[in-house]
């Protein structure tokens, strides 16, 4: 049987696994599901379609699942998947899905939510994310695994992070982040790779040379246009991993457009 505090509220219908608990103060939909070994610590609001995967512990005064910020929501029957193993500290608040974004918000495993973080609806945050305090997301924002925001970092609505980026404190990020970037600035400009982070994740010497190599061909380059350098750096670093996640991230369409460097500095 689950262990659930007298003080907290849970609404008919919700589904709560037996080894879930719930400490004091706590509210919970009718429509909400808590997997096994899930931990509300005390007064966590947890509303909507909303799903939390195993393992995953919230922290007081965070609100998860209720209804988007977003004016165009008409209360459609959208979700909030939260996966395995998070971490969700002290006031984060995470929204569901609109009808104009797959009706779906969804976070990955084993990610870490600092205080005051705000997801917002239709993002899709991948694997083992790090999002340091008062870190946010607009809506349709996509992150990909293993990327870390520094605090009061902000992104921008339908921006893409690629996997292994880093995004600096106090940054504002208007447009894509190449997977294993870096970005700084009140206007984020692309300030080099991830090195640190590619490291400590086990890249070979290779593959982080290879990437640095192509990096500065795409980025640092001044012969031909981008779209050239582009071709130029596929045929140069072929079937090596990060290389071709940089690549493949370039190539796929987005409204946004890169971050590029300073003037100056290539592009």
């Amino acid at each position: 049987m689950s262990d659930i505090h007298a003080t907290s509220v849970i609404e008919k219908g919700a589904r709560i696994a037996a080894s879930a608990k719930i400490g004091p103060f706590c509210h919970v939909g009718s429509h909400v599901e808590l997997g096994e070994r899930v931990e509300l610590v005390s007064h966590v609001a947890v509303s909507g379609r909303t799903s939390i995967g195993e393992g995953t512990r919230i922290f007081p005064f965070a609100s998860i699942g209720h209804q988007p910020q977003d004016l165009k929501f008409k209360g459609e029957e959208s979700r909030l998947v939260i996966g395995r193993d998070n971490v969700i500290r002290e006031q984060v608040t995470m929204n569901p899905g609109t009808e104009g974004g797959g009706l779906l918000t969804q976070v990955g495993d084993r990610c870490l939510f600092m205080v005051g973080v705000h997801v917002a609806h239709d993002c899709i945050i991948g694997d083992n994310v790090i999002m340091a305090n008062n870190a946010t997301l607009a809506g349709h924002v996509k992150i990909g695994d293993f990327a870390v925001f520094g605090g009061l970092s902000a992104v921008h609505q339908f921006v893409r992070i690629g996997p292994y980026a880093m995004v600096g404190g106090v940054t504002g990020v208007e447009r894509d982040v190449i997977p294993y970037g870096s970005v700084l600035g009140d206007r984020a400009r692309l300030s080099g790779l991830n090195i640190v982070g590619m490291q400590r994740r086990g890249f070979s010497r290779d593959e982080i040379n290879a990437l640095r190599n192509a990096y500065q061909m795409l980025f640092e380059g001044v012969e031909g246009t981008f779209a050239e350098r582009t071709v130029a750096v596929a045929e140069r670093f072929k079937n090596i991993r990060p290389v071709d996640d940089v690549l493949n991230f370039i190539r796929t369409e987005s409204p946004r457009g890169l971050t590029q460097p300073k003037a100056g500095n290539g592009g």
